[in-house]
């Protein structure tokens, strides 16, 4: 499968970070990759994994050079900003049956009304039984967030955009069943038992639910030229499924590879399957030890001397917005993979600041590797920026700079990449690996 239609089958495939770890799984096991788990040393040219709780994963090609000598890490995030739902969810009022929702990540709420949604997730029960949750993406059903009529919205548009919506309306509808009228609830007990013949669970099991309400539809190539990609979730998992591609096909390294990708940026990379965890480093240490033995020093040599490129994506400058941006420090749709100095926000808050003799290595690589690349930042000084996974990287001492991909109508429902800037991603991943 060809680079375009293989990244848009991934995100197809994984709309949550459930499903895309277990797409990568499939994906790195057909190219011999093992759960490192099942093996109890490793050599120059093995191929292993480390997955925590099915929502991060690293993986690891064992180079010839000794690892305590660093390694050559493509680090993205596959989490994307959402609507999870309640652990109580399921309610009923005046007929109509809604599920209760929390939104995860920064988003425009109001965007997120009026359009077709899809449930995925899971859902485990008392007795450790797993459920999957994948409903709403067939062409002839979905689910969606109502909202007011013009002809009756004059006090709802004198609001702010930040006011039009408040979080706790950002409610599902999922039913309209008729039920007698003098049954207390009858409308959701005819929803609840079709949850329970299609699924076997009961109200009490969504408190042990994950199920994330996403966009449905498939992504499309978009534009008369088919220059471009329009889909969900492509902030951050153009970057993870570019990432992954390169290190599937990188054979023999001198310097060990690895690909990390995790959970919970869109959240601060909190949490046991985030960034600022242990995870990537406990993994590390169990390639250590299956190498040579576990040894602290080894593991800090081996943390402070890699490279790592922080795979995120960058805000792609906008015509119609133009005002926003500092247009020669912006990067372009189609202008090549990005590389973003500092990210953070206003005076580089939260940013990890790349090292000038870093960039030069990398530029060196990519005109080497005739790779399209630009140098860019988010946005005008004072109009803000985000954070990425870079800086907990650079907590370790190793060289680490964002890289990725141009986005506009970023953290939206549907967002827009350039076909040119996937490719270059790619290309840029490839040749990174081969750094010595």
């Amino acid at each position: 499968m060809d680079l375009i239609s293989g990244y848009r089958a991934f995100l197809d495939a994984g709309k949550t970070e459930r499903e895309c770890i277990r797409e990568i799984i499939r994906q790195a096991e057909s190219a011999g990759y093992r759960d490192i788990e099942s093996v109890e040393s490793l050599k120059a040219g093995d191929k292993v994994y480390a997955a925590k709780y099915g929502k991060s994963i690293a993986l690891f090609c064992i180079g010839t050079e000794p690892i305590e000598k660093g390694m050559n890490i493509l680090g993205a995030h596959i989490d994307s900003p959402r609507l999870d739902i309640k652990m109580k969810p399921v309610y009923e009022s005046d007929g109509i049956v809604y599920l209760d929702t929390h939104y995860y990540g920064g988003i425009k709420k109001y965007q997120w009304v009026t359009l077709p949604l899809a449930l995925h997730g899971v859902v485990i029960k008392k007795d450790g039984t797993e459920v999957r949750i994948n409903v709403g993406e067939d062409d002839d059903m979905a689910f969606c967030i109502s909202d007011l009529l013009p002809h009756m919205a004059q006090e709802q548009m004198k609001k702010t955009a930040a006011e039009v919506i408040p979080g706790e309306d950002l409610d599902i509808m999922i039913g309209l069943p008729e039920a007698d009228k003098d049954e207390k609830e009858g409308a959701k007990k005819k929803i609840l038992a079709i949850l329970k013949e299609l699924y076997g669970i009961e109200e009490d099991d969504f408190l042990s639910a994950e199920i994330e309400a996403v966009p449905a539809g498939k992504a499309k190539l978009m534009g008369f030229d088919r220059s471009m990609i329009l889909a969900y979730g492509q902030d951050d998992r153009v970057c993870a499924y570019t990432s992954l591609r390169a290190m599937l096909d990188a054979e023999n390294p001198k310097r060990t590879t690895c690909c990390l990708l995790v959970d919970k940026e869109e959240i601060g990379s909190v949490g046991s399957t985030g960034m600022d965890s242990v995870f990537f480093e406990n993994a590390a240490a169990e390639v250590l030890e299956r190498l040579s033995g576990y040894d602290g020093l080894k593991l800090r040599r081996m943390m402070s001397s890699s490279y790592m490129l922080s795979s995120d994506v960058n805000s792609a400058y906008d015509p119609l917005n133009a005002s926003l941006f500092d247009k020669k420090n912006s990067s372009m749709l189609a202008g090549g993979v990005v590389f973003n100095k500092y990210t953070g926000s206003k005076g580089k808050s939260g940013a990890s600041d790349a090292n000038a003799e870093f960039i030069a290595k990398l530029r060196a690589k990519m005109d080497e590797n005739n790779v399209r690349y630009q140098m860019a930042e988010m946005s005008k000084v004072d109009i803000g920026g985000g954070g990425t996974i870079a800086k907990y990287a650079a907590y370790y001492g190793m060289n680490v700079i964002d890289s990725g991909v141009a986005v506009m109508s970023m953290h939206a429902p549907w967002e827009i990449t350039a076909v040119k800037d996937v490719e270059s991603a790619e290309a840029c991943y490839k040749a990174f690996l081969s750094i010595e």
